[in-house]
């Protein structure tokens, strides 16, 4: 059976649970467990590894895993900041490059002590930042649209940023908003690169010309995207570069491309919570994160690219997830001095 992104999401939903928190292991709830005995993770809702490298860790480490997840790298960023005095869990996983400055500049984050992968070096945060988060995953937020539906309708799909403001693409494309989800703030950068202080004119254009905001990805994949299991009708959506090698056919081809123009990097760390209770468990977990079991299930599981440039990936990525050359990229410095000034300006242009 092929994973699709909605299997996905539901598998790190269900690990995730909707409760405070819930134990993979055999080790039952918070209240049953000791706190020498598990180690508590806060994460993102998507996080999902197999049954097997979980049972691995714990009976590895000794503890029981425990997740808490809400949203998405945004949501999980400031309520990582919000609890910086009294931390929910020991150790964290999710917060992206595009808010990793703040998390690092509010103190929610220890040194971690993990040995890097190799190739996970490239990924590294610069400065005393790189000891306190570790590169886990990576991958890059571009425009994706729907082959096949393009076909059907005998139009040639849009290629470049600029194209998605044209009137034969009106009422076609639907992505997350900058302000509610990281995939939409990666898009919004990328804006800020490629059109520089005149990226507010390239969303009025976007706006006018019908674009679709919606909370997080997976209500922009998942239910409007034409190709997202949901019965939408936007052939142009906001993912990943590795999208397409979920969206394969019976005949062994993908139906969708990503648009390798319109992308941004984004990376995913790690790092161990300053006053974890369990400081010890946090560090053995965030080096878990980063070898080579966990680095081998990320495509499968979590539809990223692992860190380590040893891990052979699966056939279907090798010939459907095509990375960019030259993606869009924002000096991590200029994204921590005007992250919050670029969203209020994004909020009000599309709220127009």
């Amino acid at each position: 059976m092929r994973r699709t992104h909605a299997s996905i999401t539901v598998l790190g939903l269900a690990l995730a649970a909707t409760t405070a928190g819930c134990s993979l292991g055999g080790g039952g709830d918070d209240e049953g467990a000791g706190k020498a005995e598990q180690v508590v993770l806060v994460t993102h809702e998507s996080f999902a590894l197999p049954d097997e490298v979980v049972a691995q860790f714990e009976e590895e480490s000794g503890y029981d895993l425990v997740l808490r997840a809400s949203g998405d790298a945004g949501a999980l960023t400031n309520k990582l900041v919000l609890t910086k005095d009294d931390p929910t869990g020991d150790a964290a996983f999710g917060v992206d490059n595009t808010f990793a400055s703040r998390a690092l500049d509010e103190g929610v984050f220890d040194t971690a002590e993990a040995e890097l992968p190799a190739g996970a070096d490239r990924f590294a945060l610069d400065g005393d930042g790189a000891d306190r988060l570790v590169p886990v995953d990576n991958a890059n937020v571009c425009i994706n649209v729907d082959t096949t539906w393009f076909a059907e309708q005998g139009v040639e799909p849009p290629a470049t940023l600029e194209d998605l403001t044209r009137k034969q693409y009106a009422d076609q494309l639907v992505l997350p908003g900058a302000a509610t989800s990281s995939p939409g703030l990666a898009f919004l950068l990328t804006t800020v690169a490629a059109f520089g202080d005149d990226w507010p004119s390239y969303w009025r254009d976007l706006v006018a010309n019908g674009a679709k905001l919606t909370e997080g990805w997976s209500d922009a994949y998942q239910v409007d995207f034409t190709q997202g299991g949901g019965g939408g009708d936007r052939p142009i959506v906001l993912s990943y570069d590795s999208s397409p090698a979920f969206t394969i056919a019976d005949d062994g081809t993908t139906t969708t491309a990503a648009l390798l123009d319109t992308c941004f990097t984004q990376v995913e760390y790690a790092g161990v919570l300053a006053g974890a209770e369990n400081p010890e468990g946090a560090r053995e977990l965030v080096q878990f994160l980063t070898g080579p079991e966990v680095q081998a299930a990320l495509p499968t599981s979590m539809y990223v690219f692992p860190v380590s440039s040893e891990v052979e990936l699966p056939a279907e990525w090798a010939e459907f997830a095509v990375q960019p050359d030259d993606p869009w990229s924002v000096d991590p410095a200029e994204i921590s001095a005007n992250r919050d000034a670029w969203l209020r300006e994004w909020s009000d242009v599309t709220s127009r």
